[in-house]
């Protein structure tokens, strides 16, 4: 599955009230991995940019006179993003300007083109309850370097958003392996018992309260990801 992180900058909160998204910015992950493709445009809204928006971003409407327009890239977009999950920090308001900007264009909404859409910071919620999960906040909690991240640049906290994801879902991958690994050791003891050799003696290790506490957090997390169906959730919790 292709993964897709993407982020924009707009001229302001409201798309609803005419404002425009002035940067894209997008990288591509393969199996965990950045794949080193992007893509990245600066846009002209044709229109004023809010001067909250500039205090944000820093991206003024002198420097976009000469840039394209939405209409402009607006295919070269869907090609790339097509048939990807997009990853979005607090989705909800990129996907809105992404489809107003489609809307204006008389094209689909972008969940036509794309396999479905990740918002990490509900994942963070989940994660986090009670507690800061800005991009921020999350790179300090996951150890990620954001010192290059003095304003918000669309490309930028598109990089930095796939190292926080890889950091916040690294629990389900690690459960994985460890699947995978007692697998192996099972079927070693299955061969060396049909080899005529002896099974060697378990030594069982229980887990933690703290430990069972931080898995049930993940089954929840996977439960809500995967709309209710978590194998390992259904099978630790029969009926």
């Amino acid at each position: 599955m292709r993964q897709i992180f993407l982020d924009t900058e707009t001229t302001g909160l409201e798309h609803k009230l005419g404002h425009r998204i002035i940067e894209i910015g997008c990288v591509e992950m393969r199996s965990r991995r950045l794949t080193n493709r992007h893509f990245h445009r600066y846009l002209n809204p044709e229109r004023d940019i809010d001067a909250g928006a500039l205090a944000v971003h820093g991206i003024s409407l002198d420097f976009l006179q000469d840039k394209p327009r939405f209409a402009d890239i607006a295919a070269e977009f869907l090609d790339f993003v097509r048939g990807a999950e997009l990853i979005i920090h607090n989705a909800a308001f990129d996907i809105g300007f992404l489809n107003a900007e489609l809307a204006l264009l008389d094209m689909a909404p972008i969940g036509t083109v794309c396999h479905g859409v990740q918002d990490t910071l509900r994942m963070a919620k989940d994660l986090h309850p009670g507690k800061k999960n800005n991009l921020n906040a999350l790179c300090e909690r996951y150890g990620v370097d954001n010192t290059r991240r003095t304003l918000h640049g669309a490309l930028l906290d598109a990089e930095i958003l796939a190292e926080v994801y890889v950091a916040m879902t690294r629990g389900q991958e690690s459960l994985i392996m460890d699947l995978g690994h007692e697998n192996a050791a099972q079927s070693q003891d299955a061969q060396r018992t049909q080899d005529g050799g002896q099974r060697r003696s378990q030594h069982i290790v229980r887990a933690s309260a703290e430990e069972l506490a931080q898995h049930q957090q993940l089954l929840a997390l996977i439960q809500n990801e995967s709309k209710g169906r978590c194998l390992w959730l259904t099978n630790e919790n029969p009926g």
